[in-house]
């Protein structure tokens, strides 16, 4: 039965031609759409805007939504909760955490919640969200989303020059030490890499406590490498002139060829269009666990690691301060 989807940086550049992907062949879902600034002044907001308006319905709409604030998203998952308890909204049918940070440009920046950017958007304020509102899902399935990356395995992504891993101490995933001599852009693809190796291990975890609740082990969650999407924003957006140079120059004019060595090259539509069919599609249900695109696939050996898992779950309740009364999960 079709519910709502919620989907977070609803106006980014895969995000965009997925929404037009539900309106066209998945019609009878609600879509709650996210985006730091929902005024179409924002060149990309009113695209996202233009992509819905021939589709008119009071099923779509586009909310506010700062990931760099967890007090917002706090606020947004309880809004949103009591709007599904009340019958405004259809039960969740899945939650897609599209939204991310990254910033290869400049020092590591803090956010209101004195916690690093990059995490806390891609990570931290997404399991906010998730294990907020795990309780409005509907009784018989859901799918939880999350992003990861080729650039979670050290050594996969061309742009890595600080291999990411799990630190003994957490605290400096959300409270990054700069180092003498550090380069800036290769610290800020570590801290991005870094938060995709968490959310990629979160994964795991939060799909072994599901399944150990009767209430909600028909909730599934993924975590999808969308490939190296060549027309994407975000190798334009934050990082330095020498990349968006090859990017506009190089990546997008010479895809065919480059995607004969890189198999996950592809286009933003063409991301996006997989991201729905892993979120709704009936192939996909009852999924669970780590894609390439749309293929089951091994995650890094350090993600799979067990205990690894289990301390990145604790301390991710911790940054995202849910308690047992935020959420329906049995918390341990």
């Amino acid at each position: 039965m079709p519910g709502t989807i919620l989907l977070t940086g609803a106006n980014s550049s895969l995000a965009i031609p997925a929404v037009h992907h539900f309106l066209t062949k998945y019609p009878d879902y609600t879509l709650v759409l996210t985006v730091r600034n929902p005024s179409t002044s924002d060149p990309n907001t009113k695209r996202l805007n233009d992509t819905i308006t021939p589709f008119p319905s009071p099923s779509t709409s586009i909310r506010k939504l700062d990931l760099s604030n967890l007090s917002e998203v706090s606020a947004f998952a309880q809004t949103l909760a009591t709007e599904i308890s009340n019958g405004t909204l259809p039960p969740l049918a899945s939650i897609i955490c599209n939204a991310y940070y990254w910033n290869l440009a400049s020092e590591v920046e803090t956010t209101p919640d004195e916690l690093d950017k990059t995490f806390q958007v891609n990570h931290v304020a997404h399991a906010s969200l998730v294990l907020r509102l795990l309780g409005s899902f509907g009784p018989d399935s859901g799918r939880v989303v999350l992003f990861g990356s080729d650039a979670h395995w050290p050594g996969k992504n061309g742009l890595e020059k600080y291999p990411p891993t799990i630190p003994e101490d957490l605290e400096v995933l959300v409270k990054p030490t700069k180092k003498a001599g550090e380069d800036v852009r290769g610290k800020g693809f570590y801290q991005y890499a870094v938060s995709k190796l968490a959310i990629i291990i979160w994964m795991y975890a939060l799909n072994g406590q599901l399944i150990k609740d009767d209430n909600l082990k028909h909730i599934k969650a993924v975590a999808i490498n969308p490939g190296n999407l060549s027309d994407s924003r975000a190798l334009r957006t934050n990082t330095p002139l020498i990349l968006r140079i090859i990017s506009r120059l190089i990546i997008q004019p010479l895809r065919p060829l480059l995607r004969l060595l890189d198999p996950t090259m592809r286009t933003a539509t063409e991301a996006g269009e997989d991201v729905v069919e892993l979120a709704v599609g009936e192939k996909y249900a009852g999924e669970a666990g780590y894609f390439t695109l749309l293929k089951k696939d091994e995650s890094s050996p350090e993600s799979q690691d067990g205990e690894k898992q289990g301390k990145i779950w604790k301390k991710t309740l911790e940054w995202a301060q849910v308690s047992p009364k935020d959420t329906v999960l049995k918390l341990e």
